[in-house]
């Protein structure tokens, strides 16, 4: 029996030719496009003669992919460019797609088999792209220049502040510009501007200290006393040293006696420096000890106690003096004496005040001779505050 003569094939041959019918035939759409004879670029000429190379078709996808990948991007965009060309004039059994993509888009496919060429329908085989989406979502089909332009419209059609919204901000910058300001002044002036109107009043009472020579203990501890202005400090003896770190660090624990002057109850001129006003950020707790020493007139008195003794002192010159009047630490205009120095106005360095008083009691005659010892270096400036936060600011730059 000859295979052709198959009832059944035929059967089913017969029924295929039904289907497809109204199919074109595909060697007739070979030859339409192939009749066009428009010139291959390189990209077609390739997939031609991969084609018609007899190649089984899983070869030919696989060398068409491996083509592909290779081409620079530009050149990607020319067999894009090509695609729509054939297509907008292949025959009328041509598939045109659904929607072009952008000429700026360029397709890179991720995996070798979401991209396959199929087999040449006209002059160049091409690769087909489908868009895909995920379930629920919608695919959006506009172009770049599409979107730019919504963008651009929108941007368009914004209203305009209202001058409610100018005067909004411009409270808002005043208002946080004004913080700054506040900031920095606490920061770099509170020891000028804020601290001595503050931190005095923590110490001082408005009832002066009362002393009663003929009752009152004398503290072991040795101190200025000044009733008058309710100060009660400590002195610092122990400091032989006058350079000017040394007498910073002695003057966080009190009163300072400066080391190349006479102790009380010695004769000659006892010298004592305390801090007016400083930044509250340094250290110490006697940084405001002569904060109100300028409320002192002729005639108040002062006290200093050292070994067990108390020694009176009654003010009788106060004055104002230039940093680099050193004579104030010297022997006074009177015998037996007693200095009281810190810096003026308070919080600066500019000045010095200087309070001088006398010693009343006990009697001046039954001193000591002076036992302080001399300095090889002279000091060519009076001592003064700690430096402020803004002259190390400015001394560090």
């Amino acid at each position: 029996m000859d295979p052709k003569d198959n009832p059944a094939a035929d059967l089913i041959r017969q029924k295929l030719s039904n289907i497809y019918a109204d199919e074109p035939n595909a060697k007739k759409e070979v030859a339409e496009v192939l009749d066009l004879k428009v010139p291959l670029s390189k990209h077609q000429q390739f997939m031609y003669d991969l084609q018609a190379s007899g190649k089984p078709l899983a070869e030919i996808q696989t060398a068409w992919h491996s083509y592909y990948a290779s081409l620079p991007d530009h050149e990607k965009h020319e067999v894009w460019q090509e695609f729509y060309a054939s297509n907008e004039h292949s025959s009328k059994f041509a598939t045109k797609p659904s929607a072009q993509m952008p000429a700026t888009a360029i397709p890179e496919p991720a995996k070798a088999e979401s991209v396959l060429p199929k087999p040449i329908t006209g002059h160049f085989p091409v690769a087909e792209l489908k868009p895909t989406a995920k379930p629920g979502r919608k695919v959006d089909n506009r172009t770049i220049a599409d979107i730019k332009n919504n963008i651009l419209r929108n941007v368009s059609t914004t209203k305009r502040l209202k001058a409610k919204h100018h005067f909004q901000s411009l409270v808002f910058g005043l208002g946080l510009g004004s913080l700054v300001v506040l900031i920095l002044l606490f920061s770099f002036f509170n020891e000028r501007f804020i601290a001595p109107f503050i931190t005095p009043s923590r110490h001082v009472s408005a009832t002066p200290i009362i002393i009663d020579p003929n009752s009152t203990a004398v503290d072991p501890q040795p101190k200025v006393i000044i009733p008058k202005i309710n100060v009660e400090i400590p002195v610092v003896y122990d400091e032989p040293s006058i350079s000017d770190n040394a007498v910073e660090n002695a003057l966080e624990r009190g009163v300072l006696h400066y080391a190349t002057t006479p102790d009380p109850g010695q004769h000659g001129n006892v010298v004592l420096f305390g801090h007016s006003s400083n930044n509250i950020f340094n250290h110490g707790q006697y940084k405001f000890a002569f904060v109100l020493l300028s409320r002192l007139d002729n005639g108040d008195l002062f006290y200093l106690t050292k070994d067990g003794k108390r020694y009176t002192y009654q003010v009788y010159e106060k004055r104002i003096v230039k940093p680099t009047d050193v004579s104030v630490m010297g022997p006074a205009d009177k015998p037996d004496t007693a200095t009281l120095i810190t810096c003026d106005p308070p919080g600066t360095s500019l000045n010095r005040l200087v309070v001088t008083g006398v010693q009343i009691d006990p009697d001046p005659t039954t001193n000591g001779a002076s036992t302080a010892t001399s300095s090889t270096v002279q000091p060519k400036i009076v001592p003064s505050n700690s430096p402020s936060l803004w002259q190390r600011f400015t001394n560090w730059l």
